[in-house]
């Protein structure tokens, strides 16, 4: 995964994620989606064949967007993290 600034202001950044999909894409809005300083998160890809995700999140000021993307980051591998114990846990309970 390679990541490419496209845009950079105060409250907003728009970027391109290289070599990722919907997958990824979908839980890192949904995961910035959660915070309250982040006024708005989306991303889009042009064509699913030819195109890599372009993804733009707008904070309300408080934080800024690079910060509430590191957040939203470090929340999804705490939650992996809690999976994979609670998946641990299950298969030693078989």
């Amino acid at each position: 995964m390679q990541l490419k600034i496209l845009d950079k202001k105060p409250n907003e950044l728009t970027l391109e994620v290289e070599g990722e999909g919907h997958t990824l894409c979908n839980l890192l809005e949904s995961t910035l989606l959660e915070d309250d300083d982040v006024e708005f998160a989306s991303y889009s890809i042009s064509h699913p064949l030819v195109a890599n995700p372009v993804i733009t999140v707008r904070t309300k000021g408080n934080k800024t967007p690079e910060e509430a993307l590191k957040e939203a980051a470090e929340k999804i591998l705490k939650r992996g993290r809690e999976l994979r114990e609670e998946f641990e846990r299950a298969l030693k309970d078989m």
